[in-house]
């Protein structure tokens, strides 16, 4: 069994997003169908198999890298509060598996680089259209339905 997703929301989800100022009704919805989605009702924090995919958001190390070169890089302020979040050990990779909310905010600013704006939060589908365009890609084994399936599973 995973996280219990009230717990989640509420003690994590919710107010890691509200101290970096990223907070939306959709915002919330998208982050708990990514992490749901992405690691089997959050259960796994490593991708199963070979693959690098890490915590339970499945984010791959070469798109942690890619946050903090490419978009980290110039803005500054953001950088520093997302760094607020580290614990000093282990490596910030390591810490998508072992601390929810630096996790969080890594997943929040991924979707922050997308240009196209978030749908509505109970816009299911377009939130799983999304996330799937924008997070686990056309090369990715996730579906639509699966994202929703378990968005209206959780709630």
């Amino acid at each position: 069994m995973g996280l219990n997703v009230h717990q989640f929301r509420t003690y994590v989800l919710r107010p890691t997003l509200e101290r970096i100022g990223l907070h939306s009704n959709s915002a919330e919805m998208l982050l708990l169908g990514t992490a749901l989605t992405e690691s089997g009702d959050m259960h796994y924090l490593h991708q199963l198999g070979n693959g690098p995919a890490k915590g339970i958001y499945q984010m791959e190390p070469t798109t942690h890298e890619d946050i903090y070169d490419n978009y980290l890089k110039y803005k500054k302020e953001l950088r520093r509060e997302i760094l607020a979040f580290l614990a000093p050990v282990p490596e910030p990779i390591e810490q998508l598996m072992t601390n929810l909310a630096y996790a969080t905010v890594m997943c929040r600013v991924h979707y922050l680089r997308v240009k196209a704006p978030l749908p509505g939060a109970n816009d299911l589908s377009g939130l799983a259209n999304y996330w799937k365009t924008h997070y686990n890609t056309h090369l990715g084994a996730g579906q639509p339905n699966t994202f929703v399936r378990h968005l209206r599973e959780a709630i």
